[in-house]
């Protein structure tokens, strides 16, 4: 697979994308375009089933709407609020640290690009990536285990880490495809190209695909 030969791959997985559940970024998203939520939301969302998410979330965003909301809440109880998503102990801990990092660097205001957002406790690019493509409709690439593994299965690039694969993406992916790219992918990798396994079989992509580093029964 190749750059210049995109199209028609991204043609098949927004199809396949439009029969999957949305991811929860999307899902607050579609509520509100709150940059406070999406920021709070995507952090929750690690290591965690996007459903799981999702209930954390709306529990959450009852109580705690905004920056100040955030500070007042006592860490037990935004502990319980958000559990069970994975480490929210950890997850609550950071979330506490938020109003303080985004008053002392940014007026209180949630910053809108990748290179601020990662001075936040808990952000990463991966987040902050997301956060500008969902909350502030910017071009991001948020490149994640699925994204990582699956551009390098195409042959569409090789490299060893996600980090890598997102400066690769930034030099050769066309702008128009960032912020679609990684929600598409997601749900492609977890539903047919997953990491053990995958569906070469029946994946709607086989005919682009060099299948690196996969070994399946169809050789």
């Amino acid at each position: 697979m190749t750059i210049k030969g995109l199209a028609p791959v991204m043609r098949i997985l927004r199809r396949e994308y439009e029969k999957k559940q949305a991811p929860v970024a999307e899902l607050v998203q579609a509520r509100t375009s709150d940059p406070f939520q999406v920021l709070v939301a995507t952090i929750l969302s690690a290591r965690t089933l996007d459903q799981t998410t999702a209930q954390a979330c709306r529990r959450l965003f009852k109580v705690v709407r905004n920056l100040n909301d955030l500070q007042r809440i006592p860490r037990e109880r935004l502990s319980r609020l958000i559990y069970p998503v994975g480490f929210y102990r950890t997850k609550a801990k950071l979330l506490k640290q938020l109003p303080r990092a985004v008053t002392q660097y940014f007026n209180g205001v949630i910053p809108g690009t990748v290179e601020d957002l990662i001075r936040l406790p808990g952000v990463g690019r991966k987040t902050a990536n997301l956060v500008v493509a969902v909350a502030f409709n910017k071009p991001a690439i948020c490149v994640d285990t699925h994204v990582h593994r699956i551009c390098n299965r195409w042959g569409l690039i090789r490299t060893r880490t996600p980090l890598e694969t997102e400066m690769a993406l930034r030099r050769r992916l066309p702008l128009k495809y960032w912020r679609e790219f990684n929600a598409c992918l997601v749900s492609f990798g977890q539903s047919v190209c997953r990491p053990i396994s995958p569906h070469c079989g029946v994946c709607p992509l086989r005919a682009y695909c060099r299948r690196v580093g996969v070994m399946t029964a169809l050789g």
